[in-house]
């Protein structure tokens, strides 16, 4: 297997912040949080009753209708997702072999509301009222398989199931494809669990906070940090190799230039949690060293001992104080699969332009030791990010990004 450069040349996203790159950038950077009370269903007889809720979106204004009866929303938003990033790739699917172009996302939980609406059609009506549909729109690998089917795609594909750190997971499987010859992988995740019984199942965590206060109910690294808000979407990436970007003229965003994942030991074993290791590896990948990182995007379970892992972690490696850390996801709630990919689109659009985006709403507790950029956005001169994600059970994982270099 190669070591080639892989790098990333569209983006496209779907979030409570934006629909595309651009509309979620600028709400951002302007501190537009998209959190807000539940609307897709009543949530009053519920202890949690905020999310990250997606607006504006229809599926009918951006996908061909035989699709519509056999997709879930998360499906439907991968699907946009994916025609905007291949748009913003300057790529048409057509153009190019159809082996030399996979498809890697990530799923948490696949597609929840329509199986509870085929459920809801089997205990109410009968077998014979379940659609057929029900037998893949509901899979974890359905985001996989409906991109690739709708834009020919026959290469290297699959899903990685590992909660939020499976969107930083699925990135770098699609890496891995690359660098052993595939010339193009559509990667990244969408989840949309906001129905009843997806609700339930988040809820069964024990993560959700019940704060009725849109601004205060998810506030990681703070005193008051009590769980966070869930909500939909996230980010579809494309990569491809340095080489093959440069061949057809392509600008990229940045680099994946190094990747790293571990897994928490059994609890009460005496043992460190791996989310430090997780990063030393992604620096070790990337020939990185601590000091090389401009900005971190942390993962931000807010939940305290999460958050007091994570901090501890990042002090270890960079000293008090010793890195600035941005929390973009205070304005949409973690996404589960969705959440990393999101910000790795965040984070190379930090890169960008070199500025750091607030983490809104928090009041950071001097407890962490960190350097949290709060209240506005911080102009830098930006080259490495680094991005970090946990999942629920134990998985940790980190991206390294690296801008690409000047002409």
């Amino acid at each position: 297997m190669s070591t080639a450069t892989v790098v990333v040349t569209g983006l496209g996203v779907a979030a409570p912040t934006g629909l595309g790159a651009r509309e979620h950038w600028a709400a951002t950077l302007g501190g537009r949080s998209g959190i807000g009370r539940l609307t897709r269903f009543d949530p009053s007889g519920y202890p949690a009753k905020l999310a990250g809720e997606i607006t504006g979106f229809a599926a009918e204004e951006h996908l061909p209708g035989r699709l519509i009866p056999q997709t879930d929303r998360m499906t439907r938003l991968a699907l946009a997702a994916a025609d905007w990033a291949l748009a913003d790739a300057a790529l048409r699917p057509d153009e190019l072999a159809s082996f030399d172009m996979g498809v890697v996302t990530a799923s948490a939980s696949g597609g929840f509301e329509f199986g509870q609406n085929e459920l809801r059609k089997l205990w109410s009506q009968g077998s014979q009222h379940v659609s057929a549909y029900q037998s893949f729109a509901w899979f974890y690998a359905v985001n996989s398989g409906q991109i690739s089917i709708r834009n020919g795609m026959k290469g290297p594909s699959g899903v990685v199931v590992s909660d939020q750190a499976g969107g930083l997971d699925a990135v770098a499987q699609a890496r891995r494809q690359i660098r052993k010859g595939t010339r193009l992988v559509v990667s990244g995740g969408v989840d949309a669990s906001l129905c009843p019984w997806g609700w339930v199942a988040q809820l069964a965590g024990g993560r959700l906070s019940t704060s009725e206060d849109p601004a205060r109910a998810y506030v990681p690294f703070d005193r008051d940090a009590c769980g966070h808000v869930p909500g939909e979407g996230g980010a579809i990436l494309i990569l491809e190799s340095a080489e093959s970007a440069r061949e057809r003229g392509a600008p990229s965003y940045g680099e994946i230039a190094g990747y790293g994942a571990t897994f928490d030991p059994r609890p009460g074993s005496g043992r460190p949690p791996g989310l430090r290791k997780a990063v030393q590896l992604a620096l070790a990948d990337a020939g990185a060293q601590p000091a090389d990182v401009d900005v971190v995007f942390a993962d931000a379970a807010g939940v305290p001992d999460l958050d007091r892992a994570e901090a501890a972690a990042l002090t270890q490696i960079f000293g008090p104080h010793g890195v600035p850390v941005s929390v973009p996801k205070t304005m949409t709630g973690r996404l589960y699969s969705g959440a990393a990919p999101l910000d790795l689109t965040t984070a190379l659009l930090a890169l960008r332009d070199g500025i750091v985006p607030a983490t809104v709403n928090v009041k950071l507790s001097p407890e962490y030791g960190m350097d949290l950029v709060v209240d506005r956005p911080r102009r830098l001169g930006l080259h490495t990010a680094l991005v970090l994600a946990r999942g629920y059970g134990g998985f940790n994982s980190a991206v390294v990004l690296r801008a690409p270099a000047p002409h």
